[in-house]
């Protein structure tokens, strides 16, 4: 292949274009099937509630930012997936700058689109309510990946797909684009790749514009400090770079690399013989034109979307599965709205589980008969009980090993039976890492309290943990639908 990628043509765009181009006008008409709330602003109690406290276990903190800036996975009461940015108190001082930004940013509606559904601005708060996507980002599947290195029909589609993205948003007025970069694409629940609606916010007082590594940094931008669409298409260069070579190569070093005819070197070594000539030369001087210094010799967002068009290679494949990664249909997830217990199992929030079942308490155990007789009175179950009362001090100081000790005398002593000391003591065994005593544990709940739910959901968790996410969900299903009949009732 190398011989053959020895030389550059002298035409800068394909000439076998497709004859029917997807515009913006498309991706609205596709954008409208989806069903998206429309924008609105949010109470912090809501989102509080939504992130367990913004809980530090509901950090996600690679949703298309990197550090300093944090993301939670959160979850609406109507069972709906989101992302919810939260800003430093300084980030944005004037409330109504921040209101009017992002409700114009809220405007937008693409499947290419990390779409923004709310707001929330209460006091010094700042929180941007965003779709959850669940896959991660390019940075993720393209530098750090563990299964599989993105396949070169994949890679292809990313950069058509952000390329879409970008001319949907030139269209609508929003050409400017802060730090695109390789954190900015996620992945949703099949795998195709969208853009973060995060960088459209502008005038933040959030961060720069563009990162501090000066070697990505569009020339103009390091000139005068002003973000131009044209920066916007240099930074999409530099993520064609990655897309071709699997590292963040600085530009100004891979064009050396391009003059001197020396392609092999920018390409990444995974993708040998998986691509042809004619592909990996195109996409060589896609990324060229778009690092131009001068600013006006860059192609604009329409022109990258022309120029991607005809290498989009395999678009009868679905995107999760060029990407290897598990696709859950809708019917696959519990219909029910679940109760916070469950949402902490679904996503396997031990933390938040520990909290709810030390809340609750052993408040589940009325009406478990628990019938002992006067010759029972004994030391035997006055030591029985101080097990049970030791492990219960344990749990509370997830002191677990302790705990996981002490529910076991109580349960081997066999005076008393207690569906919560099996509860308490399953997510002790999920604490450890030993998942399929958890299960046991969990299932032994249910045998003692067959209409508890929470039984049902703790063995959700294990299962979850035992990598057997199609049981688990069924499991979950159970106990919604369990906890839906408690309320009827």
């Amino acid at each position: 292949m190398g011989a053959r990628c020895s030389k550059l043509g002298l035409c800068w765009w394909p000439s076998n274009l497709k004859s029917s181009v997807p515009h913006s006008s498309d991706l609205e008409r596709e954008s409208e099937q989806v069903l998206l709330p429309s924008f609105r602003e949010y109470g912090l109690d809501q989102l509080r509630a939504a992130t367990s406290g913004f809980s530090v276990d509901s950090i996600v903190s690679e949703h298309g930012e990197k550090a300093p800036n944090v993301v939670y996975k959160g979850r609406l009461e109507d069972g709906r997936w989101i992302a919810v940015k939260r800003f430093n108190k300084s980030a944005w001082p004037d409330t109504r700058q921040f209101l009017d930004e992002a409700r114009s940013v809220g405007e937008l509606r693409s499947e290419r689109l990390t779409n923004l559904i709310g707001c929330c601005c209460e006091g010094s708060e700042r929180l941007l309510v965003t779709e959850f996507m669940p896959h991660e980002t390019l940075s993720k599947h393209l530098f750090h990946w563990e299964n599989q290195p993105m396949k070169w029909a994949m890679r292809l589609r990313v950069a058509f797909y952000l390329a879409q993205a970008l001319d949907y948003c030139s269209s609508k007025g929003r050409a400017l684009y802060h730090d695109l970069n390789a954190y900015r694409v996620l992945f949703d629940q099949d795998g195709n790749p969208r853009l973060s609606c995060f960088g459209l916010m502008k005038n933040s007082r959030d961060g720069k514009s563009y990162s501090t590594n000066l070697a990505f940094t569009p020339p103009e931008y390091l000139r005068t400090g002003r973000v131009t669409p044209e920066s916007l298409i240099y930074s999409f260069g530099t993520l064609l770079l990655d897309l071709l070579s699997g590292k963040h190569i600085p530009p100004s070093h891979a064009l050396d690399l391009i003059r001197g005819k020396n392609f092999l070197m920018l390409m990444d070594s995974c993708l040998e013989g998986h691509f042809s000539n004619d592909e990996g030369t195109e996409l060589v001087r896609l990324a060229s034109r778009c690092l131009q210094y001068e600013p006006r010799e860059r192609p604009n967002a329409r022109s990258l979307v022309i120029a991607l068009t005809s290498l989009q290679k395999e678009t009868e494949v679905p995107s999760h599965v060029l990407m290897g990664i598990p696709h859950e249909s809708a019917s696959s997830t519990p219909t029910s709205v679940l109760t916070p217990l469950g949402e902490a199992c679904l996503r396997l929030d031990l933390t938040a589980i520990h909290e709810i079942l030390e809340t609750v308490a052993y408040k589940d155990d009325e009406g478990v008969a628990n019938e002992l007789s006067f010759q029972m009175w004994t030391s035997q179950i006055q030591e029985t009980l101080n097990s049970k009362k030791s492990g219960d001090s344990a749990f509370r100081a997830k002191d677990f090993t302790t705990a996981i000790d002490c529910y076991t005398q109580f349960i081997d002593g066999g005076t008393m039976i207690s569906p919560t000391v099996f509860a308490r003591r399953c997510l002790c065994y999920l604490m450890i890492d030993m998942p399929q005593e958890a299960l046991g544990d969990a299932m032994q709940a249910q045998v003692i309290s067959p209409d508890w739910p929470a039984a049902f959901y703790l063995q959700a968790a294990a299962l979850f943990k035992l990598g057997m996410d199609n049981d688990a969900k069924e499991t979950l299903k159970d106990g919604s639908l369990l906890d839906a009949k408690r309320k009827r009732n």
